[in-house]
């Protein structure tokens, strides 16, 4: 059945990783957590009433390249097909846009909105697709990065520190985010 959503964990170099799909293609994956019980609490918080299952062999190799990734090796998802749902049409540019990026390529929210015909001001909504991203890895969100290749936010467990990681893993050193402003002068020291 096309519309039954069905998920697995599965165990990665960097942590317990979960994977949704349908009869049309992946509809969710999480990306490592520390342990199984956070990954399937997450993966079901995306996809209520999916059933655990033995995944098919089409799925089975999207696990086995996600667990490659996660060793360094240089792995390619954009022909896997997934199934998002209905999404925000700007959303849904975003998506397609960022999916195009390859290995160790970045970009930053501001330069997505640009692309896309968008102002500045739409670099916030081009962070929250991101962060909305059901599929991560798949469509890469963690290559979208803040102004000056800064890091930015990542929603992932782990938060940036992952973000930096798999960057790393493809070769791209993020730049340092910027020392906090020294406290305004509370006096004078004579």
């Amino acid at each position: 059945m096309a519309g039954q959503n069905h998920y697995q964990l599965f165990e990665t170099a960097a942590g317990v990783a979960a994977i949704g799909w349908n009869g049309r293609g992946v509809t969710a994956l999480r990306l490592p957590a520390p342990d199984a019980r956070e990954a399937e609490r997450a993966i079901l918080r995306r996809l209520p009433g999916a059933a655990r299952t033995e995944p098919p062999a089409e799925v089975q190799a999207i696990i086995d390249a996600a667990r490659r990734y996660f060793t360094g090796e240089r792995v390619d998802f954009s022909a896997v097909p997934v199934d998002l749902g209905e999404q925000e049409p700007f959303f849904a540019q975003v998506y397609d846009h960022v999916r195009a990026l390859g290995w160790g390529e970045t970009t930053t929210y501001g330069a997505v909105a640009r692309t896309l015909g968008a102002g500045p001001e739409y670099a916030r909504d081009v962070g929250q697709a991101m962060a909305n991203n059901p599929v991560p890895l798949i469509i890469p969100c963690h290559r979208v990065t803040a102004a000056g290749g800064r890091i930015g936010g990542f929603s992932a467990p782990g938060g940036s520190t992952s973000k930096a990681r798999m960057l790393e893993l493809e070769g791209v050193a993020p730049a340092p985010e910027p020392a906090p402003a020294p406290p305004a002068q509370q006096g004078f020291d004579f």
